[in-house]
């Protein structure tokens, strides 16, 4: 496992130090980061149609990142991944995360979202990167609850149209050589461990589709986010370490009744300061041979973001497990077939 490393989105905007690659690189750089994952939409960080054309532009945007003391760990396109798929009702709320000329334009807005999908995939493959960050947007979940009845082979035809859309985006991403990783979050089609099966089925089971790994999802939905591990961990290649606490109450639970952020029962918070069992799941991916990085993804919604960015590269580095080079009692030896048959007192 590699890191600390940072989710830079949460922390770009208009004033210093977080108003440039170079500026934000250099802070979490001193903050104790060794890596930083890239927003690919935020022009602040990158230009992404140029990354997928230039190397030279590649070279130099990996230089400059190098020089601030961190490096690229992988790029994201969270919020194109999410106009993919968009079902009507919510043609609105994400209407603001297309350029404004596709806003009001559905189906222009999807193709637009795929071919940045592309465009990422080429980009990661000249910045040397092995894994990519998405959302897998959402054509069933204003019908996640069965209420009213849903019509027999309603979710079965929406996973099959998700698979349609993403499976020429999973073979250039094969073409690149590159994971393509769903965030696995509420409110996307991909929530939980039977969302991803059902769309690896539509996909045929496609090798570039994965899995990143937040815990802070799986703990609002009430999961085994521990057993999560155990089930698809040959399938997750990016992990987001993030915090998070649901605390249902005799008023409200996992669906929160509608509060804002600070008053559910379920939140994100800052490393350390939420319910997830970090020593148990650096524990089972370190179990299971993890070798991607391990990036904070910061959303508390109490603490303020430089201090949780402050104290969660110290938080990654003293969770993080290096394996030993032999077993604690390889003293013992063996492996000679003879040998074993002379201690069973077979000979």
């Amino acid at each position: 496992m590699r890191g600390p490393a940072i989710f830079l989105a949460q922390f770009m905007g208009d004033a210093a130090p977080f108003d440039s690659l170079d500026n934000a690189a250099r802070w979490m750089a001193q903050a104790g980061y060794k890596g930083i994952q890239v927003p690919s939409n935020d022009p602040r960080c990158m230009d992404l149609g140029l990354a997928a054309e230039s190397q030279d532009y590649c070279d130099e945007l990996a230089g400059r990142c190098r020089e601030a003391g961190v490096e690229i760990t992988e790029l994201s396109t969270h919020l194109q991944g999410q106009l993919v798929a968009v079902h009507p009702a919510y043609d609105a709320a994400f209407d603001a995360f297309a350029p404004a000329e596709l806003r009001g334009k559905p189906a222009q807005r999807q193709a637009w979202a795929v071919d940045q999908l592309k465009l990422a995939a080429k980009a990661s493959r000249r910045l040397g990167l092995t894994a990519h960050a998405t959302f897998s947007g959402a054509l069933a979940w204003p019908f996640f609850y069965p209420w009213p009845q849903r019509p027999a082979g309603l979710v079965e035809e929406a996973f099959a149209e998700l698979g349609r859309r993403w499976q020429p985006i999973l073979d250039s991403f094969d073409e690149e050589g590159v994971d393509l990783c769903f965030e696995l979050h509420p409110g996307e089609d991909l929530h939980d461990g039977l969302t991803f099966e059902r769309f690896l089925d539509a996909v045929g089971g496609h090798r570039r589709a994965n899995i990143l790994y937040d815990p802070s999802h799986f703990v609002l939905q009430a999961m085994d986010y521990l057993q999560f591990i155990d089930i698809y961990h040959e399938r997750i290649r990016m992990f987001h370490v993030k915090d998070a606490e649901l605390n249902p109450t005799g008023r409200a639970g996992v669906y929160g009744g509608y509060a804002d952020w600070v008053d559910r029962p379920g939140r994100f918070r800052s490393l350390g300061d939420g319910q997830v069992d970090f020593t148990g799941i650096f524990s089972r991916l370190t179990q299971y041979g993890y070798e991607g990085w391990a990036v904070l993804e910061w959303e508390c919604c109490l603490k303020h973001p430089e201090d949780g960015a402050r104290e969660g590269a110290p938080f990654i580095a003293a969770h993080m497990i290096r394996r030993p080079e032999r077993a604690f009692d390889d003293f013992a030896g063996g492996g000679d077939p003879a040998n074993n048959r002379r201690w069973l007192g077979l000979t």
